[in-house]
């Protein structure tokens, strides 16, 4: 288990930072965090006491006022990656944009009403990924949903009834490989209708 153990930086509601190590999945327990801590204590965190919980590169201990380093906290373009484009509202009327990955563990949150992880904009920060608890959210808003360009051409060509091209093929292939195909371009459809799951603007 301590294999599976990722570096953390929790920010509370209050104001104050705690680091240590949790699972990048099945965080919630009984209402707690069991947030194993630097020096391998284990530190029992209220639910309802975080704000965020940022899984970073470094724990920048001597930094009490801004450790997680979030960098840019919206996207200068479209995403690059696939998943739903979201903007997050905070109480401090903060915002904070991300693409939410649709895959079993987003639907377990979401179910569970627990809350929502999201890869953050700025790729070069600190911050790898963010779990935010739903009850900490002032609001939710899906601005659109981001797609590989390469999926989007094999299903035209599926829809025509036509084979689609190697290159297509080839793209598709790389883009389902986090990591080698960075620079592909997301696209940018129109805004979905809202949807129960993503409220407009979720009360606390």
């Amino acid at each position: 288990m301590a294999g599976a153990q990722k570096k953390v930086v929790v920010r509370k509601t209050d104001g104050k930072v705690a680091w240590g190590y949790l699972p990048q999945s099945q965080i919630l327990h009984q209402d707690q965090v069991a947030l194993m801590g630097v020096d391998g204590r284990v530190n029992p965190i209220a639910f309802n006491e975080i704000q965020m919980i940022c899984y970073v590169r470094d724990f920048n201990l001597d930094d009490i006022v801004d450790p997680e380093r979030l960098g840019r906290r919206s996207f200068l373009a479209r995403p690059h990656g696939e998943g739903l484009w979201v903007r997050l509202g905070f109480p401090d009327e903060s915002l904070l944009e991300g693409l939410m990955p649709l895959d079993l563990g987003f639907l377990e949150t979401v179910l569970e009403d627990q809350g929502i992880f999201l890869t953050p904009p700025d790729g070069r920060s600190n911050v790898l990924r963010v779990f935010v608890p739903r009850r900490a959210l002032q609001s939710l808003e899906v601005l659109g949903w981001v797609t590989a360009p390469s999926k989007r051409a094999l299903a035209k060509a599926k829809e025509a009834g036509q084979p689609a091209s190697r290159k297509a093929k080839r793209a598709a292939a790389l883009a389902e490989q986090p990591g080698l195909f960075e620079g592909n371009e997301g696209d940018f459809g129109r805004r979905p209708p809202p949807s129960p799951l993503f409220p407009q603007n979720p009360q606390k």
